[in-house]
């Protein structure tokens, strides 16, 4: 199943895609329902599982007043984030769709709720009421990257997904689609069944300029993040030591490395203040992306023409047969599927761009993924930080990595992709639920978090 690169790519807000961008998009669903408007009289909100567990330090309770505000990730402005939840809280009001107001009680009427639900382990409910009886009821699961199913109604309803004329159901079957050509032309292909070549190409730029936009706010941040755990940024601190060289001397040259780790610093402290950042497919695993899409840029010699074109295109191919074929949610797999997920775009969108055959970039998707197999989400304090934020890092210079290793090969391998993806979901189903976004194990019971 082929998801659009403008769907895997999304500009919104931080912390975090399932249990930020999710939840808002979720409520701004719910509210745009109800009709009429003017008889609701009272809104309740109940999440469960995952977004209860760690939805505080996630942002989620934010997230959907925002919703329900009629607000989505996309344009919500961003002083308005922490604005509005103080005025509801302070007045106990919230105006429904910015202009039907209701009385709103946070503690009373938005519930958390840390049982898990047999559907995902995302779920938020909503029920509206008007004199006493209940108008409207739905239930939505945030199954990641900012992405919701709609689990009482058709979930068409929530996300238009258009009818492409290309499936992508595998790896093996892309690699039979490319040949002669690119994955980024297939890509390409989908992309021009709904859209005009200059309206992909002007969305494509757009998405660019926001992953290099959300770097050059992080590396000029000073401060320290929110939250608690009282997290000092450092991206701005790292690039001014990468700029003086000051321990050049006593390390090998892995300068255009370092700053990829330092982009990928810079967009995930971002992410963390809850600023404008893009879904890379996920928050937790913003930074990846643009990160060593900069890092091309910066450092190396691309043998394609329009090479953020191809980067993102193909990144979108592997993405695609990620989520279809395994996930891209914390919650359901562990960091595994949304680092493991970044980084094996990222490696086969820098493969793609610096001349690789179909077969290598299949290759380097394919090592990025083996080896952030089993990886944990654990954060500490239920806060995208630690280890989030250099995890991040790590990530992009592995995927750097992967694509080198594969550029110098000739394609051929032993695992293919399409038993990492597999394995990747038997993985993260075989995982103890306390390592899947629920701060309940790991790094998150064993550091402090104050």
């Amino acid at each position: 199943m082929y998801t659009s690169v403008f769907d895997l790519f999304k500009i919104g807000v931080g912390p975090s895609s399932s249990h930020t961008v999710g939840p808002m998009v979720a409520a701004h669903e719910f509210v745009s329902l109800l009709d009429p408007l003017e008889f609701v009289d009272s809104v309740t909100v109940r999440l469960y599982g995952s977004l209860a567990l760690t939805g505080i330090g996630h942002a989620t309770d934010r997230a959907v007043l925002m919703g329900l505000a009629g607000y989505l990730p996309a344009d919500v402005p961003i002083d308005e984030l922490s604005k509005l939840p103080e005025r509801v809280r302070d007045t106990s009001r919230l105006e429904l769709r910015g202009h039907h107001g209701i009385e709103f009680e946070v503690a009373r009427d938005l519930v958390f709720d840390s049982s898990f639900q047999p559907e995902h382990p995302n779920v938020v409910e909503f029920t509206a009421f008007s004199g006493g009886d209940e108008v409207a009821h739905r239930r939505f699961a945030s199954i990641g990257g900012g992405f919701i199913a709609d689990l009482d109604g058709d979930a068409s309803a929530v996300i238009d997904r258009p009818a492409y004329p290309i499936e992508i159901t595998s790896a093996a079957q892309l690699l039979v689609l490319a040949r002669g050509s690119s994955i980024a032309e297939v890509a390409m292909t989908n992309e021009l069944a709904v859209r005009t070549r200059e309206e992909v190409g002007e969305g494509i730029e757009a998405i660019a300029h926001a992953m290099f936009q959300s770097i050059e706010r992080g590396i000029r941040a000073t401060g320290t993040l929110p939250g608690g755990l009282r997290v000092r940024r450092r991206a701005r601190d790292l690039a001014l030591d990468m700029r003086e060289h000051s321990i050049a001397r006593s390390l090998p040259p892995t300068e255009a490395t370092d700053w990829a780790g330092v982009y990928a610093i810079a967009v995930n402290e971002e992410n963390a203040a809850g600023h404008r950042i893009v879904t890379a497919p996920t928050n937790g695993a913003a930074g990846i992306v643009p990160a060593v899409m900069k890092f091309m840029v910066e450092f190396c010699k691309p043998q394609v023409d329009d090479p953020v074109r191809v980067f993102l295109l193909t990144a979108t191919a592997i993405g695609s047969l990620l989520k279809a074929n395994a996930g891209i949610s914390g919650a359901e797999l562990g960091c595994q599927g949304e680092v493991g997920s970044a980084c094996s775009m990222a490696a086969a969108g820098l493969t793609a761009a610096l001349g690789g055959s179909p077969e290598q970039v299949e290759n380097a998707a394919e090592i990025a993924l083996e080896h952030n197999l089993g990886l944990t989400c654990d954060p500490v304090g239920g806060l995208v930080q630690v280890p989030c934020i250099e995890r991040n890092a790590v990530g992009a210079v592995k995927a750097i990595t992967a694509a080198s290793l594969a550029l110098r090969g000739t394609g051929e391998h032993l695992v293919s992709l399409d038993a990492a993806i597999a394995t990747l979901r038997q993985t993260g189903l075989d995982m103890d639920h306390r390592y899947k976004e629920t701060s309940l194990g790991g790094l998150a019971v064993n550091v402090p978090d104050c």
